[in-house]
């Protein structure tokens, strides 16, 4: 079977390229941009490539076209497979009818940390010997890629709620059918595609109606949203988890022995299980690391192994990613897209660092960001910050000057990348951390910065 898959350079759609290649089949794929890292994975997996969306690419007509998301009517390979009645699905799809049918899925749901939680999810398992396959929409640094086959029974996916194609609205976690179900959190988010936050709290109800009987859903305490989605109606054994002393019906509870998070205990009832001693900082990443927990155990691996194996996690490239220091100045990446994401990002940063200068860079590259959706909540989301420098493409729409104002002298706001690169230049001392936030490429920033430090100093 010969599979042609448009989109497929990027994250999700280029591991589904790698585990159709894993299953024995002929995978061959078009973007409009074929870059690394992935074209390069792609290529070593022996996975032909096409520059662009012509017709032509699909000449001889393969047997099934894969469609991804970003791929709308219009389009001249969308078009053709249509005029040519050419068999086509989602990526969902095809991953749910040739990969999840007959797998113990365990799925990671939720507006933040659905690839960290995922990718701590499947190293628990791998540490367990259980050999997992996964697809997850990042890369794990405990990992060679963001997606593999794996031994059967046991799949991670990273359970995203945006859309399965331009002829399928409906969520892409709906396809799933997991026997194990992560919600982190729930808020408003890709205003692109959903009017409000009643329509992805229906499609979170969808998700939990696939979910059986004798699975198990996993989810914060305290989390109203949440909340309303499991009292629109749920058939499955909840399992409760929090990161603070609120009494409540939460089993599972994190309790930090450090302010940063880089230490805690984890609790079941009144009882201590062990303690995380890892890398990672921040309370959100506690309720993440709580989270993969609760959902091993549910696979079969014991809390106290799974507490091991977070000790050996190592994070998601662009989560708060050291990319290099010089001259006592650290870089690092973040994959911020919420205000939400950089307020819990920058608090435990902070409760790391100490009184250390941080400096945040800011570009807003998501759909939902560049809307200004989210714009009366970006400035308290960088309270923790010592210096914000916020990058205003020329398409933006509408003006960053009003955030910056509303946050102070403390930031800035530049309109070319090479001019905040210039200011951190001539500015930077030892001692400082600069966060650069954002989940697009933003001009190669960290590179071009880390040089720029190590010429003019």
């Amino acid at each position: 079977m010969r599979i042609h898959i448009l989109g497929i350079c990027g994250t999700f759609m280029g591991g589904i390229a790698l585990i159709a290649r894993e299953l024995g089949l002929e995978v061959e794929g078009s973007d409009l941009n074929v870059y690394p890292p992935m074209s390069t994975q792609l290529a070593n997996s022996g996975i032909r490539l096409y520059e662009g969306y012509k017709p032509e690419h699909l000449e001889p007509a393969p047997d099934l076209v894969v469609i991804g998301n970003a791929l709308s009517r219009g389009n001249p390979a969308v078009e053709h497979v249509l005029n040519r009645g050419l068999d086509y699905v989602s990526g969902p799809e095809f991953l749910a009818r040739h990969v999840l049918k007959d797998r113990w899925v365990l799925a990671v749901a939720g507006t933040h940390g659905k690839t960290t939680t995922s990718s701590m999810l499947a190293w628990i398992l791998e540490y367990a010997k259980l050999n997992p396959g996964f697809l997850i929409g990042g890369a794990p640094l405990n990992f060679s890629g963001s997606a593999r086959l794996g031994d059967a029974p046991f799949f991670v996916v990273e359970a995203d709620e945006y859309d399965s194609a331009f002829f399928d609205k409906r969520s892409k976690f709906v396809h799933y059918r997991p026997r194990t179900l992560v919600m982190n959190n729930l808020e408003f988010d890709h205003a692109d595609i959903f009017p409000d936050l009643a329509a992805i709290r229906r499609q979170f109800h969808h998700l939990v109606r696939t979910v059986p009987g004798s699975g198990l859903i996993v989810s914060p305490a305290g989390d109203a949203e949440l909340a309303t989605v499991l009292g629109m109606g749920c058939w499955t054994n909840v399992e409760y988890f929090r990161t603070d002393d609120t009494p409540d019906a939460a089993q599972w509870r994190a309790c930090p022995l450090k302010a940063d998070g880089g230490e805690f205990t984890v609790m079941h009832g009144a009882r201590e299980i062990g303690t995380v001693n890892w890398e990672l900082s921040g309370r959100h990443n506690m309720s993440n690391a709580l989270a993969a927990i609760v959902a091993a155990r549910h696979a079969g691996v014991p809390p106290t192994e799974a507490i091991a194996a977070l000790g050996e996690f190592r994070n998601v490239r662009r989560r708060l990613e050291l990319r290099g220091t010089v001259g006592g100045i650290a870089v690092y990446d973040d994959f911020a897209h919420h205000p939400t994401a950089i307020a819990t990002t920058l608090d435990g940063f902070r409760r790391r660092v100490g009184p250390a200068r941080v400096v945040a860079v800011l570009e807003l590259r998501s759909n939902t960001m560049k809307m200004g959706v989210h714009k009366e909540q970006i400035a308290p989301s960088l309270a923790q910050a010592d210096e914000v420098l916020f990058y205003q493409p020329a398409d933006l729409g509408w003006s960053l000057g009003e955030i910056a104002d509303a946050i102070g002298p403390r930031a800035r706001v530049f309109d070319r990348v090479q001019s905040i690169i210039d200011h951190l230049t001539a500015h930077g001392r030892s001692g400082d951390h600069i966060l650069i936030m954002s989940n697009g490429g933003f001009e190669n920033i960290h590179t071009r910065l880390l040089e720029a430090l190590q010429h003019g100093r």
